[in-house]
């Protein structure tokens, strides 16, 4: 590898200051940092400010990132792109999932709680050879301090205007007995338009009391600026965001909405139901999606009356979105995005089939939002930079409503 003079100068100076004991380590970092950097400028087709007619994109700033090595934890930086996205092939995606996925299969074993499938998984990692129970617990202590950092980090560096919630379940251990425990998942999209998972939470239900405690724990972290949380209908879940964020509109997710609608008629009506309300969502204005939700609310009335009736009821919940960018309509207007990050968190935990403990479940789980935590800050941003300026305009808007009537 190749260093241009003030680099290697800048290396030197920051050997010569390190502790001994810290020396080997900030060896390893500049490596890795300049296979890096390296990989960054073969993928980018030019190397920083260098002008090429192979180059592809540019750099647009870097993300720190922690990596265990040998020598210990050390920090290096991994180059953001304009378009696209870049991950350096040194630096596994999976890592973290797969070595907390491996603990809690550990740690079923240990405790004699593991199934056929798990024992299979146990025998292939090589754990039957012998394990013990400080290893385990070494293992996840480690884990657990890098999730419990995740989980309890500041969310005041910035606002974030929208706000995705759902929950997923999985088989737990709990005493002498298997139960069914939620797992709530918490996103945002910050005002520069990119997206961080928030926070997750395990619990015994999906109660107003749980909700309302995880919702308070975001907001103590400082989540502020909310002005509108997707989710589905869930009572515990509308009620808790209706106290936590006052100012908030509510989206009820139209995914959600439409099973609802379909659970109201028979497998073969509900394709004539389902393409009746397609036509709401293809309008473009909110004043013409307002008229349609109205006419096919009309039309399905002599023939679906229960459709009829849910469609007047979730009527303001369901177009909550309309008040909004139009560019971010099909963003917010359902749970789609979070749900994808459930369907990875089940597919892990389908592998566990039945988590030791909760500890277990919520250390997997926030494993797997971690990765997708970091890979969304390499790509490319959910909204745009454009889009976000019509979304403050509509914030400056409301809150001047709000003052004309106070």
């Amino acid at each position: 590898m190749t260093h241009d003079h003030s680099a290697l100068l800048a290396q030197l100076d920051a050997l010569t200051s390190a502790e001994a004991g810290s020396m080997f380590a900030e060896l390893v970092r500049a490596g890795l940092q300049a296979l890096i950097e390296a990989e960054a400028t073969e993928k980018i087709g030019a190397g920083r400010y260098e002008r090429s007619a192979e180059r592809a994109t540019h750099r647009n700033g870097h993300r720190a990132k922690t990596v265990s090595t040998p020598a210990g934890d050390v920090s290096v930086k991994i180059p953001k792109l304009r378009s696209g996205s870049f991950f350096p092939v040194l630096l596994e995606r999976r890592r973290r999932i797969d070595k907390a996925l491996h603990a809690v299969i550990m740690e079923a074993y240990v405790h004699g709680v593991s199934t056929r499938s798990v024992d299979d998984l146990v025998k292939a990692l090589g754990v039957d050879t012998g394990v013990s129970k400080s290893e385990v617990s070494r293992i996840c202590g480690e884990l657990d301090k890098e999730i419990a950092r995740f989980r309890e980090r500041s969310l005041a560096h910035t606002t974030f205007p929208y706000v995705f919630a759902d929950a997923t379940y999985c088989k737990v251990r709990v005493g002498a007995h298997v139960v069914s425990q939620a797992l709530v998942v918490a996103t945002g999209v910050s005002m520069d338009g990119s997206r961080e998972v928030l926070g997750t939470a395990v619990g015994d239900s999906e109660s107003f009391e749980f909700w309302r405690e995880f919702l308070g724990s975001l907001k103590a972290r400082g989540l502020s600026g909310v002005q509108l949380v997707t989710s589905d209908a869930h009572a515990g879940l509308k009620a808790a965001v209706a106290q936590q964020f006052t100012n908030a509109s509510w989206q009820r997710c139209r995914v959600h909405f439409m099973r609802n609608l379909h659970g109201a008629v028979s497998a073969k009506q509900a394709p004539v139901v389902t393409a009746a309300v397609k036509t709401i969502f293809a309008h473009t204005e909110p004043d013409d999606i307002d008229a349609q939700w109205d006419q096919v609310a009309d039309t399905l009335e002599p023939s679906f009356p229960k459709v009829a009736t849910m469609m007047r009821d979730g009527k303001a919940d369901v177009l909550a979105f309309s008040g909004f960018p139009k560019a971010h309509w099909q963003k917010i207007w359902s749970n789609n995005p979070i749900e994808r990050l459930n369907k990875e968190i089940k597919r892990r935990a389908d592998v566990v089939e039945i988590f030791p403990n909760p500890a277990a479940f919520l250390r997997l789980a926030t494993a797997v939002v971690i990765e997708a935590h970091d890979e969304w800050q390499v790509t490319r941003r959910y909204l745009s930079d454009v889009s976000m300026t019509e979304l403050k305009k509509v914030i400056a808007a409301k809150q001047h409503a709000t003052k004309a009537l106070d």
